[in-house]
């Protein structure tokens, strides 16, 4: 037994070492993720369509794809949101604050 540890000592190293590295990596990505994500209240008429182009120079979807993203996303959202909702959208970089309200197209 002591003979096959000893001749298969790299092997099993490097196989211990790919391992933690998978590990330690899994986590740091699973981090990254959450940091990925901002919370936005609706207002008076604000639609997911106006939202994505707002917000277009911190993700990297179609508008498309983002009001699909959020839809499948966020629990009881449909093709219609209403005021003093809170959604979460994809983002590249979180700004500075992590609630946004956004201002309705007529003001309110």
């Amino acid at each position: 037994m002591r003979k096959i540890l000893n001749q298969y000592s790299y092997a099993i190293t490097l196989i211990i070492l790919s391992c933690s590295f998978a590990i330690v990596l899994s986590i740091q990505n699973h981090t990254n993720d959450k940091e990925n994500y901002l919370k936005v209240k609706i207002s008076e008429g604000d639609s997911l369509w106006e939202i994505s182009k707002q917000y277009s120079e911190q993700h990297t979807l179609s508008n498309e794809e983002f009001v699909s993203w959020v839809i499948s996303h966020n629990e009881n959202i449909d093709d219609h949101i209403f005021p003093g909702e809170e959604i979460t959208i994809p983002v590249n970089k979180i700004t500075s604050s992590s609630t946004t309200e956004l201002a309705g197209a007529f003001g309110d």
